[in-house]
């Protein structure tokens, strides 16, 4: 049986093997740890403060090596990770970041096969890691708003993996309007207002499937999350957010970096429940004064009610194991 390692073509893995290529992106690192991406054109020099770097003098060589700019200076030249080529790419909107990606892509249990739809595509960072996730028998479905932050995806997309990969389908678009796909395994959402996208993923989701949802600030945190308690048929969200600090590591000098990657954005999770299915009530009691009344966010219903988005008029009291409920 073939190694698919050995062709990058047909695993779309975005990994490439043997002598470095024209065409090829690579990472240039100095001795302090400055990185610059290279894309390598045969004739051209990429010039640096300590002298140029021929591109000839890297194609057709091997990875990982070594090489001197024209003043003497070493650069280490290897072939870019996923998670260095999503920090460098050409950007349109901004790109979800390493840590978040990696999270998402566990958290929200994206796996070999798995149909998955996202909005919006930005730049494609997260695109590559979801389209790596479900191989070439998945099939990620992109929407963006913007026809130039897509147009931005699709090279950077193409780019990572050499050619136009066979899972992926990007749709310039709304996805609150254009959703049509039905049973989906996952729904990935980075995006200004994705509460008003629950309805059409609710409809587009498998039972079982999870929502997630990136989102940068706590007031979208909020309205998202209870979004979701409104519509009832998802399982109690989970909201979170990750921070990643490096240590100095040099004989006994072993402390804590002075740079660490902190607050990026929340993500949120729910699982999406069988239609016509309500997810059990929260049994903890909420905080006093949680849904007072400056409280102006979604209510979830009582039983046998429709959930109103907006509060209902009259003052709120509070029972265990229960949502808020306005009274008369």
């Amino acid at each position: 049986m073939a190694d698919l390692r050995d062709f990058p073509d047909q695993a779309f893995s975005g990994v490439h093997h043997g002598p470095l290529q024209e065409g090829e992106w690579i990472t240039l690192q100095d001795s302090k740890g400055r990185r610059h991406s290279v894309k390598l054109e045969r004739g051209k020099i990429f010039h640096t403060t300590k002298g140029g770097i021929a591109h000839d003098d890297l194609i057709d060589g091997p990875d990982a090596v070594v090489i001197r700019s024209k003043g003497n200076v070493e650069y280490l030249a290897l072939r870019p990770l996923m998670a260095d080529y999503s920090v460098s790419m050409p950007r349109g909107a901004a790109v979800i970041y390493p840590k978040d990606t990696a999270q998402i892509v566990t958290m929200a249990d994206i796996f070999p096969g798995a149909k998955v739809v996202e909005a919006g595509a930005g730049s494609g960072a997260l695109t590559t890691a979801l389209l790596r996730a479900v191989g070439i028998h998945g099939q990620v479905i992109s929407y963006e708003r913007r026809e130039d932050f897509a147009e931005v995806a699709r090279k950077n997309v193409t780019g990572f993996f050499g050619a136009e990969h066979p899972a992926w389908r990007l749709e310039v678009g709304d996805l609150a309007e254009q959703l049509t796909e039905r049973d989906v395994d996952r729904v990935v959402l980075d995006m200004l207002a994705p509460w008003e996208c629950v309805d059409v993923v609710a409809a587009a989701l498998s039972p079982g499937g999870v929502f997630c949802a990136y989102v940068a600030t706590t007031t979208q945190l909020s309205r998202f999350v209870e979004t979701l308690r409104a519509h009832g048929e998802f399982t109690e969200p989970r909201a979170w957010e990750s921070l990643v600090r490096d240590w100095h590591v040099e004989g006994l000098a072993v402390r804590p970096g002075h740079r660490m990657q902190g607050h990026t954005a929340f993500l949120v999770t729910a699982r999406r429940m069988a239609h016509g299915v309500q997810a059990p009530r929260k049994k903890r009691r909420p905080a006093p004064g949680a849904y007072g009344d400056d409280y102006a966010g979604p209510r979830r219903a009582e039983p046998g009610a429709e959930a109103v988005a907006e509060p209902v008029a009259g003052p709120v009291t509070e029972s265990p194991g229960d949502m808020p409920t306005a009274t008369t």
